[in-house]
Order: structure tokens, then C-alpha cells, then sequence
């Protein structure tokens, strides 16, 4: 059960509303390039407009360091929201002060504001409590719509929340279920699919998912590190030196739960030009690296994952960016697609690699939030959310 408040249990009607939204996408040549955040948060402003509400929309944009720097604005975004929700949005230079209080001041109910980048004032990832003041000062009620930064306390998120009657928005709701719940209630077989360069990176995921999942399917770089574990000479491959240890003990304590690839794509370089080849597992020869799972991997991979009910994947099998070495990972795209199985695609590069197979459609879920996905797959508690009101 969604224990928080979301905006079904608020009345708008005539009030001023603070949404926190995560429009933190690329722009390039001041124009936004992949809109998939703020498509995502279309359903929560069209609710809130057809409640009557004035809204005042918040966001960071990229790492402007608490500086204002004109690349990093977000007046590219207001232009393109305005574009793909068919009416006008209005934008304030600043998030604080003058500007920002009199436009939301003079906002009628049904107008859409957008203010400029809340990381432009170093309060914002301080929690300073005075820019919280400053921000919940301009609304009535707060939204929180940003799963992908539910997992920073930032005044714009947290500190807000803490200062207004607060409620999820139906992004952040969504998040929440299919990340925690799907994962609290698995229907068994339940597989995790991990990939990525670090394995540092996912201790934390690994340790809470052994203890709910069936099997973990192991890939990408982060594979590497395991086998060194094992004893195996990876030669050039990416391998993390200070994590052999802990893949050690990762190994002894997950058994025969921790899948590892049987076959994998060696390159003489790292380039898409390389020469490679697929070799069965041992020793990577000298002057070579691993860059991608095999075949045979693929096909025990998309086996065990035909046979599971829920899916979670997190991190691509290969260095996908390039054409030669993305099979493993668009090979279990497919299985995960072809599956009939609930699947959660958290965050970040498996995101990329879906889409880029052009796969999105045929999952259950994918994730808006890189870390905070990451971090809900440790188990972990956002701050973000916390913050919001119980029901």
C-alpha cells in the first residue's frame, strides 16, 4: 500500500501549487534533445490544471555548482513544455526574490510558470531552510513530482515539504510501486540482471537483492572484477583492484544464486575498429579486454529470464555505445521483452540501451532516476519521500 499522501487527497481548487519536477534533461544547441522527463510529468500537471489549480513549477538542470550559467538555463525547457503541452508557460529568470514572487503572485488559476534552475543558488543542495522559506513562500500546497532527485535532501524537495501541505505526484507514485512494491511482493522466479563498469558501484544492491531474488545475472564490466576473484587473468579488461575482496565474499555468499557469463567478446583494443572475437571463459590473453557477454551467455541469460515473473535490470551487458559490442546487451533486451514477466528497467544506461533497441514499449516500467532507482534497489529510504505527508 502507497502510504503517502498523493494528489488525489488534495483539493486545488484556486490554490497556488509548488510542483517539484525533474526537468533535468539534455539540451543541446539551446534546444531540448530526449523530452522523456517531461513527458513524464504531463499526467500530474494535467491533473492539477483540471483541479483548478496555478502552477509553479521547480527544477534543477544539470551541475551549475550553485552559479548561474546561462548553458545550464531552463528556458529552453519552458519553450519545449509549453510546445508539447499546447498552451503557454510562462518562465522567471530566477527561482528566488523579486521576480519569482511576483510572477507567481500574479498567476491565475489554469497558468503554468516555470522558474529558472534551482541550483543556481548553492542553497539548494545545502538544504538551506532559508531558500525552502523563500520557495514554499510562493505556493499554497507542494507536489513533489522528481523521482530523480528523490534521493538528494535539496531545499526544493525536502525542505519545501517540510514548510507546506504536501503530495506525491502521480511520476513519483508510479516510481514508488514499481521499484519498491513490485520488489517487496515479487511473484517468483524473480531475477535481477546487473550490469555496468563498477561493481563498488552496486554492492549495496547486490547484498539486498540476494535476499530476495531467485537469480542475479551478472554482466558488463563490473563481471570482469568477478573474475579475477576467480583467479582468471583479464589482461587489459576493466577490473576495480580494491573490489576483489568483496567480490570474494559477494561469490561465497550468494552460491550458485550469482550467475556469471560463460562466454565472452574480447577486443586487441577499445574501439568499435577493434579485431574481436567471442571466446569461451579463462584467461584473456595479453593486450586484449573483455567488452561484451557472448552468445552462449546471451541464450542462458534469456533463458532463465523466460522462465521468471519479475525482472528488475540495472546497467547494460557491454560497452553498448558501440555497434559491435551491443549484442549481449540488446540480445537480453529482447529476452526481457519477448518475456512475459512484470520488468523494471532502473535508471540511467539500461534506459539508453532499451529505447535504443527499441524495446521501451514492451516492458512494465522504466525508471526517470538513475541513482534514486539505484538506491531503492539498495533498499534504501529517499529522503525526497520522506519528507511528503502521510496519508
Amino acid at each position: 500500500m502507497f502510504k503517502k499522501k498523493t494528489i488525489r487527497d488534495l483539493d486545488f481548487k484556486g490554490k497556488r501549487v509548488l510542483v517539484r519536477v525533474d526537468f533535468n534533461v539534455p539540451i543541446n544547441d539551446g534546444k531540448v534533445g530526449d523530452d522523456t522527463r517531461i513527458r513524464a510529468a504531463l499526467p500530474t500537471i494535467q491533473y492539477l490544471l483540471d483541479k483548478g489549480a496555478a502552477l509553479i513549477l521547480t527544477s534543477h538542470l544539470g551541475r551549475p555548482k550553485g552559479e548561474v550559467k546561462p548553458e545550464f538555463s531552463l528556458a529552453p525547457v519552458a519553450k519545449h513544455l509549453s510546445e508539447v503541452i499546447g498552451m503557454p508557460v510562462k518562465f522567471a529568470d530566477d527561482c528566488l526574490g523579486d521576480i519569482a514572487k511576483e510572477t507567481a503572485e500574479s498567476l491565475k488559476a489554469g497558468e503554468i510558470l516555470l522558474l529558472e534552475n534551482t541550483r543556481f543558488h548553492q542553497g539548494e543542495k545545502k538544504n538551506d531552510p532559508a531558500m525552502a522559506k523563500e520557495l514554499a513562500s510562493l505556493a499554497d500546497i507542494f507536489v513533489n513530482d522528481a523521482f530523480g532527485t528523490a534521493h538528494r535532501a535539496h531545499a526544493s524537495n525536502v525542505g519545501v515539504a517540510k514548510l507546506l501541505p504536501s503530495a506525491a505526484g502521480f511520476l513519483l507514485e508510479k516510481e514508488l510501486i514499481y521499484l519498491g512494491e513490485t520488489i517487496a511482493n515479487a511473484a517468483h522466479p524473480f531475477v535481477a540482471i546487473l550490469g555496468g563498469a563498477k561493481v563498488s558501484d552496486k554492492i549495496g544492491v547486490i547484498t539486498n537483492l540476494l535476499g530476495k531474488t531467485d537469480q542475479i545475472l551478472i554482466g558488463g564490466g563490473m563481471a570482469n572484477t568477478f573474475f579475477a576473484a576467480q583467479g582468471f587473468q583479464m589482461a587489459d579488461s576493466l577490473v576495480e583492484a580494491d573490489a576483489l575482496d568483496t567480490a570474494k565474499e559477494l561469490l561465497a555468499k550468494a552460491g550458485d544464486k550469482l550467475q556469471l557469463p560463460v562466454d565472452v567478446v574480447i577486443a586487441s583494443e577499445f574501439s568499435n575498429q577493434a579485431e574481436y572475437k567471442v571466446v569461451p571463459l579463462g584467461d584473456v590473453p595479453d593486450g586484449w579486454r573483455i567488452l561484451d557477454i557472448g552468445e552462449a551467455t546471451v541464450a542462458a541469460y534469456a533463458s532463465i529470464i523466460q522462465k521468471s515473473k519479475t525482472v528488475v535490470w540495472n546497467g547494460p551487458m557491454g560497452v553498448f555505445e558501440f555497434p559491435n559490442f551491443a549484442k549481449g546487451t540488446f540480445g537480453v533486451a529482447q529476452a526481457v521483452a519477448d518475456a512475459d514477466v512484470v520488468s523494471v528497467i532502473g535508471g540511467g544506461d539500461s534506459v539508453a540501451a532499451i529505447k535504443e533497441a527499441g524495446l521501451a514499449e514492451k516492458v512494465s516500467h522504466i525508471s526517470t532516476g538513475g541513482g534514486a532507482s539505484l538506491e531503492m534497489l539498495e533498499g534504501k529510504v529517499l529522503p525526497g519521500v520522506a519528507a511528503l505527508a502521510d496519508k
